[in-house]
């Protein structure tokens, strides 16, 4: 199996996992930590998302230090690893909430694959422009 296929697979088998936490479909949030973020709703963990992402940035930035120190890159690596797979796990919670997935998100990288970043941005804001949603001052980034 090829590593895209063992990722989309780790990815397809946590989201069922999460979904099984969902408190509709039994859930229970005083036995599960997915659950109770569920729970919450979106506050609940969206706020986590904010933390996480956080998180990998301040291991990052130890990362950028470590290289620069020479000692310690393994430790900060892994350190890193796993504030990104915080991450992402928080984002599959949200995914599920909104009753997508792992695959919504890997069809549209797929889609953008082979598109220069500086163009696909460009396109999304012609594409606002024509539709007539509300621009933002120069210099400010959306959040879409």
């Amino acid at each position: 199996m090829g590593s895209a296929n063992l990722s989309a697979t780790v990815l397809e088998e946590l989201a069922a996992v999460i979904e099984s936490r969902k408190v509709a479909l039994g859930g229970d949030p005083a036995k599960s930590y997915v659950a109770r973020l569920l729970a919450r709703g979106p506050d609940g963990f969206l706020k986590k998302i904010g933390e996480e992402a956080t998180e990998v940035v301040m291991a990052s930035k130890d990362l950028d230090h470590a290289l620069a120190q020479g000692a310690g890159v393994a430790e900060r690596r892994a350190l890193l690893v796993g504030e990104v797979a915080d991450l992402w796990f928080h984002c599959l919670i949200t995914l599920a909430h909104y009753d997508l997935a792992p695959a919504d998100v890997l069809a549209e990288l797929q889609r953008r694959a082979g598109t220069s970043g500086i163009e696909e941005k460009a396109l999304r804001k012609a594409v606002s422009r024509e539709q007539g949603a509300p621009q933002l001052p120069a210099g400010e980034e959306s959040h879409g």
